[in-house]
């Protein structure tokens, strides 16, 4: 699967990254993890599925790219707090992660977030449960406390909605 199109664009519109650090959460097999080490961050990624890990890892040594990933349960560990200046999240959704999310993002660090929303029930494909979709607004309301640069919601090709925010302050 290709990277989303809003994450390579906030990637590349971020500008050079020298020596800044990355986190993909969720990463699955990598496909953003793989875009970050290409534009030169250096990159970290976490999944609760080693195949997923592993196949990420070897995906990026087969294109000569350093990834940084460890297999956790996101339920169960602790991120570091202000260690990433870009925090990607796509296709996933765990609520009682996004504090963290929004404290292991650096000062003035972004986070860029894509996932499903309730409007994606009426595409009759995709995730259903209440418990991985967004209510509307809902993922600008967990990001309030951010400096929103930008956030929408579409309903085609797939309800999502996105989230491109900027972590303020120093601490």
């Amino acid at each position: 699967m290709s990277p989303s199109p809003f994450i390579v664009e906030w990637i590349d519109r971020l500008g050079a990254p020298h020596g800044r650090r990355a986190l993909d959460v969720a990463m699955g097999r990598g496909r953003h993890a793989l875009h970050l080490a290409a534009a030169g961050y250096k990159t970290f990624g976490v999944d609760i599925s080693i195949d997923a890990v592993r196949g990420g890892v070897e995906s990026a040594a087969a294109a000569h790219l350093t990834l940084h990933a460890w297999c956790a349960d996101l339920t169960r560990i602790v991120l570091p707090d202000a260690r990433f200046d870009l925090v990607v999240v796509t296709r996933y959704l765990q609520r009682d992660l996004v504090p963290a999310i929004r404290t292991t993002v650096a000062p003035h660090g972004v986070v860029l977030y894509e996932t499903f929303t309730t409007a994606q029930r009426a595409l009759g494909r995709g995730p259903t449960s209440p418990d991985h979709l967004l209510e509307p607004l809902e993922l600008r309301r967990l990001f309030s406390d951010l400096e929103i640069l930008f956030y929408e919601e579409v309903t085609e090709p797939e309800a999502v909605a996105r989230i491109a925010a900027r972590r303020i302050g120093t601490s």
